[in-house]
Parts: C-alpha cells; structure tokens; sequence
C-alpha cells in the first residue's frame, strides 16, 4: 500500500522541487523544513547545498505521505515497508516512473524528465532565467538553455504578454 501512495507524492515532489533524481533521493526528513516549506538539498552536483521549494499541494502530499510511515528510517523517501524501509533507489524511482506512466498510457519517460518539465514549466509561469538557475543548481544560465526547449507557441504567448507596441498604450 505504501508503494502505490508513495508513487503519486514522490513523481510530484520531484516535479515541484525541479532537484535532480539522485539529489532527490538523498533527501533525508530532517532537510525538510516544513514551517517554511523549503528542503536542503546537502549535496547538490559539485557538493553545493541549495535550498528547494515545494507548494501547497506537494505540502499535503508530503504530510499525508508521513503520517503513513510507521518507520524509523531517516530518508524522507523510503521502499515499501515488507522490503524493510530503506532509502528509495535510483532503480526504485524509476520503477514507480515506468508504472504510473504505464497507468496513465505515457511512453516511457526518465526522472529527469521532471528536471526538464520544472525548467520549462518556471520559465512559462515568468520566472527570470537567473532565478531559476538557482533554483537547479547551475553556476550561471549557460547550462539551463539546454532543458528549455521553446515551442513557438511559447515564444507567441510571451509577444502577446509583453510585445512593445501592444503593451506601452501604443
């Protein structure tokens, strides 16, 4: 039962934190700050720490997710309880990926596939590119054209926000 509850909360978790799969999984209960709602990421790529963020909705699911737990094991994302409630695998991950995408007739797709969605997903709802570099983990922006991967649907939705002529009363 834990496996299949876990499944939805932690696909939406790895979505909302746009942290990347192994940084994810080393997420242990005492990096969540829950008055705050942020999460320590200890060991982002090059062992930085950055702070992460998840919403209201990925909030609850976190709560509900740990008021099923019956266990003492200090990772926040653990394997069911008759495997003995160890720290969910990279494997484990991408198993639960591979069967909710089966559930909801999706083609495969990867955990970093979350990374890719979040990036575009912040840079749809405005966020500015420097922030969201941060919020991945990269040095500079350099490295985050390579998740934001425009449609020209995309690039028409911003000319309508903030075309020149049409938005300066023009």
């Amino acid at each position: 039962m834990l496996d299949q509850f876990l499944g939805g909360r932690s696909l939406l978790c790895l979505l909302d934190t746009g942290a990347r799969a192994n940084e994810f999984l080393s997420i242990n209960l005492e990096d969540i700050n829950q008055a705050r709602v942020d999460i320590l990421i200890r060991q982002g790529k090059g062992h930085k720490p950055r702070t992460v963020y998840i919403g209201k909705q990925s909030k609850r699911a976190v709560r509900r997710y740990l008021n099923h737990r019956k266990d003492d094991c200090p990772a926040l994302w653990v394997t069911h309880p008759r495997f003995g409630s160890n720290r969910l695998s990279y494997d484990g991950l991408r198993e639960i990926l591979t069967r909710r995408a089966g559930d909801a007739c999706v083609n495969g797709s990867s955990p970093h596939d979350f990374r890719r969605a979040f990036a575009l997903a912040m840079l749809r709802n405005s966020i500015d590119i420097f922030t969201l570099a941060k919020l991945m983990g990269h040095e500079g922006i350099s490295v985050l054209q390579r998740y934001l991967k425009q449609t020209n649907l995309d690039t028409e939705n911003a000319h309508h926000r903030a075309g020149p002529v049409g938005n300066a009363g023009m």
